[in-house]
């Protein structure tokens, strides 16, 4: 007990001590960019946009003026109305919002003008245009440089459209196409987040080409926003667009794009000097404290992290005469790419000039951030017109005057927040002291009954080969989410969940009362809600979670598991981690010889082949270890052509791996966002199609795999087209790993500020009961459904937050039919939306089986 109060104690004040150092320089030290967080309205519907900042370059009348373009607002007369009908090409109409400071803007959102159902204006396309100082304006186009932004297609309906590449701006102009057909009016929002960096052009050589293998890879800033001649001046780009470069340069987070497309890099044939030369630009004079550089380090391409770098500050006019030079930490080692940390030393400047040495041929970036605070200025004592920085030094300024009451006032509210911390603190231990001893009887008793509990249900369902559960099961599956996950780490604190919803103290009785009224019904029940084992997981990701009925699986006989050579896996990128290992994709050589009879593998002999391979950290602990052993069993026992299949381990040393089958085409997530329906923007925009059928046929594929699942009793609980996986003619097969990844962090509601609740998939009864169960799965299953309809341009529910999105569910929960439901996406036939609409019955029993699933999507096949 005393042991675990000291840990107690040494754990909380490696927490606080950094949390009041943190508030301490606040001030000085600003976060580097995320794209796939920074996204939260800016100001349009929620009025923090002030009307004299909304402008237009007409209007219908005074009722549909351009401070009527709020999105979700239906002042006036309901929206933004341009008096023009100009034809396309002469398109001069916009609606300007002024953001008052440089915003990082990742999304846009625009709407009609419904007015109640009296109007029915819109824009079906528009384009947008952007400016950092007011007077230059630069037109947004994609990645692919497309202008065109496709827009609504009725008046009523909010269209998310995600900015890719991100825009820098603090002007912003919507520019709808207007034609003869109708006329057009807007509704916007504006999501992202404040530009702490300041950074409002870099100047830099332009990227070069390097040939590689007889393969062209080209290492130019392609959204670079400036002018391009024989350097880039005035502009930002990929350097500035919140996306890191991967280990390997060759590919790309964005698809459809060339080889190198996520770095800038320079070759040192072309520097006699030896080195590469960017000037950054700021909004206003900064004192600056580091600058992070995201380099590559592929040293086997010849391609390092520079050896020097040499950076000059100008405040005013001048550049100062000293620069500040660093060299880091050279690695032959480890060829990662990586962010290296360049300390600034507190120098103040509105430019920043930087040098840049070569230590190989090569030598690519991928992101440049500054941390920074904004320059204070003291005029106390100044002439008209004269502005005295702070480090100024008062020999050479007589003007200049040293204010230390900021400095006085920030150390008596450390002093303050450090005696809070330590009241809590004690609070927090006193607390501690007299539930340990509780908590430590709890785990005893639970782990003794969860033993017992998988010991007596293998027993019962082993002679009754149903589904049902005793009735002790069922008050277990409908008890506390703490009850419910055991020994799963993914799932913590959901409790939390249930206290921010309203009315919600009968739902286990009301549920429990169901439960026993269903129990006498005739029939077997569709779905397994008996105690559900759940396995942490190598990255802390989702694996099936497996009712006690089906754990005689892993006491059986083993299923031999080929041991694969560790020197046949090369590493090609990390695809995610967690707190006890990674997922890494990797090309396997002679994969085939280490095959199954009975699995198809396309695969000629000497050809390597994508794999992706879970690997268990050294340092993990017993707990999941074993877990990570019963995976093994688990994944060896599934042989379904859908799901995807364990393909060999390597148990004979540390660290331990499984290899598992991964596709060529990576997940249909990422495959659908870059792909359109056919039609006839796809055709203007000449992007690549997908059609209805092969929608509905990988669809089927997924009903398929979870037919198969269910008939084993498993349950997935993180089905979503992040963890469906795309192969050859549009094969699919369904994994596991999608919340290990960093890009699908902002799919998961955090609580502690870790990802832990996919709560826009998750049914009503998963997120308040805690229960998870194959009906859950099917109601995941249509989120998943809407998902590939809807060609996985918007997050379920995207215009909810995650807290919006929690209170819905206690309106299913109520049935007092204000639920909100996912609207039938536009290609979606009324059969498949009604499928869809069934698995979200508010009534478990009442959603089809993945067998009934599987059957009326077959039935719907074009």
């Amino acid at each position: 007990m005393k042991a675990r109060a000291r840990f107690d104690m040494n754990h909380l004040w490696k927490i606080t001590f950094p949390l009041a150092f943190l508030l301490y320089n606040s001030g000085n030290v600003k976060s580097q960019v995320n794209p796939s967080v920074c996204r939260s309205p800016l100001g349009m519907s929620g009025r923090q946009i002030l009307d004299e900042d909304i402008s237009a370059s007409s209007q219908w009348s005074e009722s549909t003026a351009a401070k009527y373009g709020r999105l979700d607002s239906e002042e006036g007369d309901g929206a933004w109305c341009p008096e023009s009908t100009a034809e396309p090409e002469n398109m001069n109409e916009f609606l300007q919002i002024d953001l008052r400071s440089l915003q990082f803007i990742t999304l846009v959102g625009t709407q009609g003008r419904h007015a109640g159902g009296i109007g029915n204006e819109f824009a079906q396309t528009y384009k947008i245009k952007y400016s950092r100082d007011g007077s230059r304006w630069i037109s947004w186009r994609n990645r692919q440089g497309k202008e065109v932004i496709e827009g609504n297609r009725n008046a009523y309906d909010i269209v998310l459209k995600d900015l890719e590449p991100p825009i820098i701006a603090r002007f912003v102009r919507f520019m709808p196409i207007i034609d003869h057909s109708m006329n057009v009016c807007m509704r916007v929002e504006l999501y992202g987040c404040e530009w702490l960096d300041g950074l409002v052009s870099y100047n830099a050589p332009l990227g070069q080409k390097m040939i590689l293998h007889d393969q062209e890879v080209y290492l130019n800033d392609s959204v670079y926003d400036g002018a391009i001649l024989r350097g880039m001046t005035e502009g930002l780009g990929q350097l500035t667009d919140g996306m890191c470069g991967l280990d390997d340069f060759t590919l790309s987070h964005v698809y459809n794009v060339w080889p190198g497309y996520d770095y800038v890099g320079w070759t040192n044939e072309s520097f006699s000097n030896g080195y590469v030369e960017i000037m950054f630009e700021f909004d206003r004079t900064r004192n600056f404290t580091t600058m992070k550089v995201h380099c590559n380090n592929m040293f086997s391409q010849r391609v390092k992290v520079f050896q020097k770098v040499v950076c000059y500050f100008r405040s005013d006019l001048d550049w100062e005469p000293t620069p500040v030079s660093f060299i880091p930490v050279m690695d032959d080692v480890n060829p990662s790419a990586r962010f290296v940390i360049v300390p600034l030393n507190n120098h103040m400047a509105s430019a920043i000039k930087c040098q840049y040495y070569f230590s190989d041929r090569w030598m690519m970036f991928s992101e440049i951030t500054f941390q920074s605070d904004t320059a204070m200025y003291n005029t106390t004592l100044a002439p008209p017109n004269t502005s005295v920085t702070l480090n100024t030094s008062t020999e050479k300024n007589p003007y200049h005057k040293v204010d230390d009451s900021n400095t006085r006032i920030l150390i008596g509210c450390l002093v303050a927040i450090i005696f809070i911390l330590v009241a809590i603190i004690v609070i927090i231990l006193w607390r501690q002291v007299w539930q340990k001893v509780l908590e430590k009887v709890s785990r005893r008793m639970l782990d003794d009954e969860l033993t017992a509990s998988l010991s007596i249900q293998s027993e019962a369902f082993s002679c009754n080969n149903n589904l049902t559960s005793s009735a002790a099961s069922e008050q277990e599956s409908s008890s506390a989410y703490e009850r419910i996950f055991p020994l799963g780490a993914d799932y913590q604190e959901p409790s939390r969940l249930v206290r921010k919803l309203p009315d919600v103290s009968q739902v286990s009785e009301d549920s429990a009362s169901k439960a026993s009224q269903s129990s006498t019904q005739e029939g077997v029940p569709h779905y397994a809600e008996a105690d559900i084992v759940n396995l942490q997981g190598v990255t802390g990701g989702n694996t099936y979670a497996v009712p006690a009925v089906t754990m005689d699986l892993l006491s059986g006989k083993d299923i031999p598991i080929e041991e694969f050579p560790r020197k046949l896996l090369t590493f090609k990128e990390k695809l995610g981690e967690g707190q006890f290992g990674e997922v890494h994709l990797c090309e396997a050589e002679d994969m085939e010889e280490f095959m199954d009879e009975d699995f198809p593998f396309d695969v000629t002999d000497n050809q390597t082949v994508l794999v992706a391979v879970k690997m268990l950290r050294a340092d993990a602990n017993k707990n999941a270890r074993n877990d990570f052993l019963k995976e093994i069993k688990i994944m060896s026992r599934l042989k379904d052509p859908n799901i995807i299949r364990l393909l060999g381990v390597c148990m004979s040393s540390d660290p331990l791996c499984m290899i598992t089958e991964y596709m060529e085409n990576g997940d249909l997530n990422q495959f659908l966002s870059r792909h359109e329906p056919e039609g006839v923007i796809a055709l203007l925009s000449n992007a690549p199609t997908v059609s209805y059928s092969n929608l509905q046929h990988m669809a089927t594929q997924i009903a398929s795999g979870m037919k198969y699942l269910s008939s084993l009793n498993f349950v997935h609980r993180d089905l979503a087209t992040r963890n469906c996986l795309v192969g050859k003619n549009y094969t699919i097969k369904i994994a596991d790993f999608g919340m290990s990844r960093n890009l699908y962090s902002g799919d998961y509601y955090r609580i502690q500020g870790r990802a832990v609740l996919p709560i826009r998939w998750m049914s009503w009864e998963s997120i308040l009961l805690g229960k998870f169960t194959t009906a859950s799965d099917v109601w995941a299953f249509g989120v998943t459904l809407w998902e590939t309809l809807t060609f996985c341009k918007e997050q379920p529910y995207s215009q909810l937050s995650d807290e919006q999105v929690i209170e819905n569910t206690g309106e299913f929960f109520r049935d007092q039919r204000r639920q909100i439901y996912l609207p039938q996406p536009a290609m979606c036939p009324d059969p498949i939306y009604k499928l869809m609409l069934s698995c979200w019955q508010r009534n478990a029993k009442e959603r089809p089986s993945f067998l009934e699933i599987h059957r009326i999507m077959l039935e719907n096949t074009p």
